[in-house]
């Protein structure tokens, strides 16, 4: 096939979300698609992928716990968030890639919307906690948390607009040329990316002795890239290679998993906990002597030595 050129040719290789609401009212369909399963009567699509999906919310989970007990790093409160958004995409995603919400019913393109507003939030607020480590505003604060929230939505809310306005037809948005769906769902988030990694190598390299954050940051670019380039163009010919159980759109959303681990990663190689001031949940340590040492101590051995009671 040759190179993707616009969305619609994209779609025609992987089955995105917006896919379904694209190009004419009966949607896009890619040449190959992972094939689907039934189970308990419903017809799953994509259940590998689907997998990762459910794999990648308890991974965030994980991640959201240890951040959380890192009482006193810097912008812990802002990273969170981050990784909030990703684990609500990643359950809205569940049910968008199996059409369990089907593409033909009426709420599937406002679910879709919904989950790509979320999507775009999640990589602004990337991009913001890059800025964070520079302390142009004291992390933490109301000013840094309720900015980055509010900057969050304001961008998620146009991302959905723009979406929505797209797979209604509504007049200035063309679902057969989505120029506008294009940039919010490729460019915005290369671009966000993109100054996420400038920002920290600047960081890493300019403020921290250790160089070995830069190594996470390599592994997380890596899967990114790779995640990337094997959906748009070379979903077909995995799809067609392992006969059809799975497809581009498996490994996007594995390698971009691993993306976030490797944010994980690299954040909490930056951050190390103050142990003055973090909350533990040590237990006590009891000291036990030896029973061998307890027999041979004098019974007598006191401060004081004994009294002699002379009885008449």
């Amino acid at each position: 096939m040759a190179p993707p050129t616009s969305i619609n040719d994209i779609c025609k290789r992987v089955a995105m979300v917006s896919c379904p609401m694209l190009g004419s009212d009966e949607g896009i369909e890619p040449v190959c698609y992972a094939r689907n399963v039934v189970i308990g009567g419903t017809l799953i699509f994509q259940p590998a992928t689907c997998f990762i999906h459910i794999v990648a919310i308890f991974m965030t989970a994980i991640m959201l716990y240890h951040i959380r007990t890192k009482y006193t790093a810097i912008g812990r409160k802002e990273i969170t968030l981050f990784f909030y958004l990703y684990g609500i995409c990643e359950l809205l995603a569940i049910f968008l890639d199996s059409s369990v919400i089907p593409t033909s019913h009426e709420a599937y393109p406002w679910f879709a919307a919904v989950y790509m507003g979320l999507t775009t939030a999640m990589f602004w607020c990337l991009l913001v906690n890059g800025f964070i480590g520079f302390q142009v505003v004291e992390d933490g604060t109301a000013l840094s948390v309720w900015s980055l929230r509010i900057s969050s939505f304001v961008l998620g809310a146009l991302s959905f607009f723009i979406h929505i306005a797209t797979y209604k037809s509504i007049p200035g948005f063309d679902r057969s040329n989505p120029i506008a769906v294009s940039i919010f769902t490729f460019i915005l988030h290369i671009v966000c990316v993109g100054i996420y990694i400038i920002t920290q190598l600047i960081l890493v390299i300019r403020t921290l002795d250790d160089r070995w954050p830069i190594t996470n940051i390599a592994f997380g670019v890596g899967f990114f890239v790779i995640g990337t380039v094997v959906m748009l163009g070379f979903s077909v010919e995995v799809c067609n290679s392992v006969d059809h159980y799975i497809d581009g759109l498996f490994f996007e959303t594995l390698c971009y998993l691993l993306s976030v681990m490797m944010v994980y990663k690299y954040y909490d190689a930056i951050t190390r906990e103050d142990l003055e001031f973090s909350v533990g949940s040590k237990g006590t340590v009891w000291e036990v002597k030896d029973a061998n040492m307890m027999q041979d101590t004098p019974q007598n051995d006191t401060k004081y030595p004994p009294t002699t009671h002379n009885y008449q």
